[in-house]
């Protein structure tokens, strides 16, 4: 099935439904310190999304054998690559770093982005890594134009990682972005070859696609596992992970951050 193209309608909505999850952003990372709980993080996305008309994405989510998530956020400490489950009894600490995911449903569209927040002060090794996961961000960002195919956007957030020395996650993927959270296509974050069975990668881009683009980077080896809670996903050695996502538009006049302030 190929990708639901966006009118010009279409992509003002979403732009707002951005605009909500980079204010949830803005909210949590001014709250995003040493002793904050992520059930209090959740609580203040929640409060934006209400605030702003909006719906969140995450919460009752329950693809294939997942249980329904549990919040509107999702919260990922250190080792946790993505779909962190908020709670309570989980407080920050000097020298974490946390990645959270927000989407959020707003006149029947979607927008999504993530960014890896550090805790207090972090080491130098964690502010590399993070850095290294907002650069590989925009060189998807800027190889996403009229003319390039999936393909080059996966190549260019795999090199950049590699440049720095990180590896990227394959198990998960970047998506399609519109009425529903997920969407086709699949955005790998990794190169996969021009002969590759990986589906979407020799698409070429067209006006209207509308996807997020979510590296996911690992300091050391890429091998994940999934906790008992169904959810939550981490690296099989401990090693630091660093998790980005916008969302944007293909245009006529290059791509269009949907998810900025």
């Amino acid at each position: 099935m190929a990708p639901v193209l966006k009118t010009a309608e279409e992509l003002e909505i979403m732009r707002e439904a951005g605009r909500i999850v980079a204010r949830a952003h803005e909210a949590m990372r001014s709250a995003a310190v040493p002793g904050v709980t992520t059930k209090t993080l959740d609580d203040i996305a929640t409060s934006v999304l209400r605030d702003h008309g909006a719906s969140p994405c995450f919460l009752g989510y329950a693809p294939g054998n997942h249980p329904p998530f549990p919040a509107t956020i999702t919260a990922s400490v250190n080792d946790e690559l993505v779909h962190g489950i908020p709670s309570e009894t989980r407080a920050l600490e000097e020298g974490d770093i946390i990645g959270i995911d927000v989407a959020c449903f707003y006149q029947g569209y979607v927008g999504d982005a993530a960014v890896t927040l550090p805790i207090g002060e972090i080491s130098g090794s964690a502010r590399r890594l993070l850095r290294a996961a907002e650069n590989a961000l925009e060189a998807a960002i800027h190889a996403s134009v009229l003319g390039n195919r999936i393909s080059d956007v996966a190549k260019a957030t795999a090199k950049s990682a590699g440049r720095m020395g990180y590896s990227v996650a394959r198990e998960y993927t970047g998506h399609g972005v519109g009425t529903a959270m997920h969407e086709e296509p699949q955005v790998p974050n990794w190169w996969p070859g021009k002969r590759s069975e990986v589906r979407w990668v020799n698409y070429e881009l067209q006006v209207g696609m509308t996807y997020a683009i979510e590296p996911m980077l690992i300091a050391g080896r890429p091998d994940l596992k999934e906790l008992e809670d169904g959810w939550t996903v981490v690296t099989k050695d401990g090693s630091l992970t660093a998790h980005c996502e916008h969302t944007i538009a293909i245009t006529e006049d290059g791509p269009r951050i949907l998810t900025l302030p």
